[in-house]
């Protein structure tokens, strides 16, 4: 009962921008965009509170009249390409493009010469008579069980 008139008082939550033009703009940005913390979110999924003060950052940006080319220039110069997720491709990220295809030519290409090689070093040793004529006398003896 105590606690009763305390919720008539609540009101109900601001939105998080007074304007819904720029808070659209800014998640369609914003998923472009890598959270630094998370790595493997984007920005306008995270929760971490570096990702919150970047959309803040990047909300401020946008009521400054800046482009979204300027905001993203901003963000590149100050956290580099891994905060994209398409970063562009150049010298400096030609490693995170093709890294992978190469990680997976070399495995496979070792793999290839592994298994060739493990092909020759196996010798097919034959069996000498004795070993035969007692290998026959086991076959027989477990067929006629």
């Amino acid at each position: 009962m105590i606690l009763l008139p305390s919720t008539s008082f609540a009101n109900e939550a601001l939105p998080v921008a007074e304007d819904p033009v720029l808070e659209k703009r800014l998640v369609e940005l914003s998923e472009n965009l890598r959270c630094l913390v998370c790595q493997n979110e984007s920005l306008a999924g995270s929760r971490a509170d570096f990702a919150i003060d970047l959309r803040r950052e990047i909300r401020e940006q946008m009521k400054a009249d800046k482009s979204d080319e300027e905001i993203i220039d901003f963000l590149v110069a100050r956290y580099g390409d891994f905060v994209l997720y398409n970063p562009p491709l150049k010298t400096t990220t030609i490693l995170l493009w093709f890294g992978p295809l190469i990680l997976f030519i070399g495995a496979t290409t070792a793999l290839i010469f592994y298994l060739r090689r493990r092909r020759t070093q196996i010798d097919d040793i034959p069996l000498s008579e004795s070993q035969r004529l007692e290998a026959e006398a086991l076959i027989r003896k477990i067929n006629k069980e």
